[in-house]
């Protein structure tokens, strides 16, 4: 068993039910080489599936993908992380791709809207983030504050249980000595917490914090705290 935590686990309450269910921005889609390979949900790529990666909303969200150029929509299922470009809010499997007719264009302007919050779960292929098991008999113990964090952080990863999320805020703060966010989101009714390390002063110095992570963490990315 676990050693009791005594921690600083910072809260940013920042509730609204209207978050994320509408977005916009670049959308890309999986080149040919990552076919039958795993996604972060640990479910296997395949062109022929209408699914698609997105940065924060969970496994098993299904989510309305409109091409505003042509005005073309598809529904994708949620099952992967990314993408990890500046200015792109969601990557397409192919076929989902070929729906909006932008294949040739190898981009599109799209607006995305969240039909269904699912289960969270991915159709039971979902891995929490970084194999994060949870113990019957740990305790910890929290000094809670509610927050208005400055700067930037590196978002690890969202969780709709809290139990996965106490044990890898845990693993972080100690494995790295620094500062842990978590941020609470309701998404479609549906409260998703999500785990921030860090408040740096500088997009730089998280970006090689960021780099530090990237074995363990291959999906973390900068988040700019003014803009949550």
């Amino acid at each position: 068993m676990l050693k009791s935590l005594s921690t600083l686990l910072l809260l940013l309450i920042c509730v609204s039910s209207t978050f994320c269910q509408i977005q916009e921005g670049k959308a890309s889609y999986y080149a040919d080489k990552f076919e039958g390979r795993p996604t972060a949900s640990g479910e296997k790529y395949k062109h022929s599936k209408l699914t698609a990666a997105h940065k924060t909303l969970p496994f098993g969200t299904i989510v309305k993908v409109t091409n505003v150029k042509n005005n073309k929509t598809v529904e994708v299922r949620i099952n992967d992380r990314g993408p990890f470009v500046e200015g792109r809010v969601i990557d397409l499997s192919k076929s989902a791709a070929e729906k909006l007719n932008f294949i040739n264009d190898g981009l599109a302007d799209v607006k995305i809207e969240v039909v269904d919050a699912g289960d969270g779960k991915g159709g039971g292929l979902s891995q929490p983030v970084g194999h994060v098991s949870v113990d019957e008999r740990e305790f910890y113990e929290f000094d809670v504050d509610r927050i208005d964090p400055k700067g930037f952080g590196v978002q690890i990863g969202s969780f709709k249980e809290l139990a996965n999320l106490v044990r890898l805020a845990d693993n972080l703060k100690s494995s790295y000595q620094k500062e842990v966010t978590v941020q609470v989101k309701v998404l479609n009714g549906v409260k998703i917490y999500t785990i921030v390390v860090g408040d740096f002063k500088n997009r730089e110095k998280a970006s090689e914090f960021k780099a530090k992570l990237q074995r363990r963490y291959p999906d973390a990315f900068i988040v700019d705290f003014a803009k949550l």
